[in-house]
């Protein structure tokens, strides 16, 4: 057994067959020549309301919130989403419906999509949704693929291959266009994805989609698996249906496995605002959008990314970090002597694109947003004489002392307040002519 296995193995039973059976390691595949070059097309799917709602954690979002989420995603260069699980009862459905008709009465350039199981019971209400809406919603037809799956469900490929057929096949009879997706892609067998891709593809499947249900991947298994279902595509005549990838956070590679995935040869990734979704997550669609714009695969305007990831904290209920990437609030902010003095001195020169980049690899203007220099136990000279001016007060070198004298005594870098009281106090000292005090607004 294979050190993999052993520490996956855990408490195995005798009677059960060896991990590295049940699951297919892509990550371990002898690799073509791994490279990294930009796509050819981009197209992002955001999976918050749907796989991002099924986070043990979270919170329901109310209807009107889903719509106001749904409208900032094309400024952001989104233009996909999963707009809910129609089968999951009445109340879905109708959260469906409605959104359906705000893409449709609003002229939202997004594409709507619903995830569901290949089964009747869940493709009839994305029929239903799209009767009512009005609004053609591709159905998401979800399947599972891996070894270790086969096991715990009791199937064969035979049957899973039986399946999609069917499912798929149903839903193209009723004119709605359909993504297969199989489950756990990145730890099933190469010949049984052949298999299932293949008769998804002759049973009228316009996409598919590889998953990394459980993120099991590394950025060389995500591409090997794309590279390989992109070939055998191909090979087997299918060389107009696009590929999607749809992984997960549990290993924290989320967002490099996006990228390599469309390097591969996707054409569609997929995330969640925040990056939440079942167990630690989704993929970061926020972080996903910054990165893809700062390599230069995508434009857009991303000044309305920080109002996408406030609403998705509102509507989720989870918090968004201090330190949290680009949208975080000490993303910008700087307290260390070094680095303030050097985006000051940026500043002085009439440089304020210089300052924006002379300490970050994300411009702050990028989203919306400005450089911040604070004053705390770790700052310098710079750091007070910033403070000063940015407060409109007449910069001395008393009042610079002053203002470090608290900082270096202080456990946390100052808040406005405390600055304001120690220059107070350092103006009281200070000795005016006719015995009068300096009155300074601060």
């Amino acid at each position: 057994m294979d050190e993999t296995a052993k520490l996956s193995s855990g408490s195995q039973t005798s009677n059960l067959p060896e991990f590295s059976e049940l699951v297919f390691d892509w990550n371990q595949v002898d690799p073509p020549s791994c490279s990294f070059e930009p796509p050819s097309k981009i197209i992002l799917n955001d999976e918050t309301l749907r796989d991002g709602l099924q986070s043990p954690s979270t919170l329901q979002p109310t209807l009107a919130q889903k719509q106001v989420f749904l409208r900032l995603l094309p400024a952001l260069g989104i233009h996909s989403a999963d707009i809910g699980y129609a089968g999951a009862g009445s109340a879905a459905l109708s959260d469906v419906v409605k959104l359906a008709e705000t893409i449709r009465n609003e002229r939202l350039s997004i594409e709507a999509n619903c995830a569901g199981r290949t089964h009747i019971d869940d493709i009839n209400p994305i029929l239903e949704a799209c009767q009512r809406s009005g609004l053609a919603i591709r159905a998401a037809l979800f399947l599972g693929s891996s070894p270790i799956r086969q096991l715990v469900e009791g199937w064969d490929l035979d049957y899973l291959v039986e399946t999609a057929t069917r499912a798929i096949g149903y839903a193209r009879s009723q004119g709605v266009e359909v993504m297969f997706v199989t489950e756990d892609t990145t730890r099933a067998r190469p010949g049984d994805l052949s298999r299932l891709y293949r008769a998804a593809a002759d049973a009228g499947a316009a996409r598919v989609c590889v998953s990394d249900t459980v993120g099991q991947a590394t950025p060389v298994g995500v591409q090997r698996v794309i590279s390989f279902l992109r070939k055998d595509l191909d090979e087997a005549g299918f060389p107009a249906i696009e590929i999607d990838y749809h992984g997960h956070r549990d290993r924290g590679l989320d967002l490099i496995n996006n990228l390599m995935a469309l390097s591969a040869g996707a054409t569609r990734v997929h995330a969640c605002a925040l990056g939440v979704g079942e167990r630690v997550g989704n993929a970061v669609m926020d972080t996903l959008v910054v990165n893809l714009v700062l390599l230069g695969w995508m434009e857009a305007d991303l000044t309305g990314l920080p109002a996408y990831c406030e609403l998705a904290s509102e509507m989720t209920g989870f918090p968004i970090a201090r330190n949290y990437p680009v949208v975080g609030e000490d993303a910008f902010t700087t307290s260390t002597g070094v680095h303030a003095a050097a985006v000051a001195k940026a500043y002085e020169m009439g440089e304020a694109w210089l300052a924006d980049r002379i300490y970050s690899a994300v411009p702050a203007g990028l989203v919306g947003r400005e450089q911040r220099i604070l004053v705390g136990p770790m700052s310098g000279r710079w750091n007070a004489l910033f403070w000063l001016r940015q407060h409109g007060i007449e910069e001395s070198p008393e009042l610079v002392s002053a203002i470090l004298d608290v900082a270096k005594r202080s456990t946390h870098v100052l808040h406005d307040d405390e600055a304001k009281v120690a220059v107070e106090l350092a103006m009281e000292k200070e000795t005016v002519p006719a015995g009068g005090r300096k009155e300074t607004s601060v």
